[in-house]
């Protein structure tokens, strides 16, 4: 395996990670914000009656708050899953490559 390869597998795996946890960042963001702002209690002439557990407390969200919310979590999860596993793969074949390396350079 070549450093070219180990490089672009390094940038790949950034290129998951990161968005990957900005994303997640964005969805807490948004939780912290519904559960300061959004009622308690549903609310059926606003449509509020779709209800999310945020950290102990019960708020009654738009069934399309939760569809984009959940969005946002879920594709935020995958994609940070996608990164860890590139990022794994990509320890393991750098390691692989300087193990190769070492016995070259030390073997007669």
């Amino acid at each position: 395996m070549t450093t070219r390869l180990l490089s672009t597998m390094r940038f790949a795996s950034l290129l998951f990670l990161l968005p990957g946890l900005a994303g997640l960042m964005i969805s807490a963001t948004i939780s912290t914000h519904y559960r300061g702002t959004l009622p308690k209690l549903p609310v059926p002439e606003e449509l509020r009656i779709t209800a999310r557990n945020i950290s102990g407390v019960v708020v009654y969200q738009t069934a399309e708050e939760d569809r984009s919310l959940s969005l946002i979590e879920h594709s935020s999860a995958g994609i940070l899953v996608i990164g860890l596993i590139l990022s794994a793969v990509y320890l393991e074949k750098r390691a692989s490559l300087r193990e190769a390396e070492f016995d070259n350079k030390h073997l007669p």
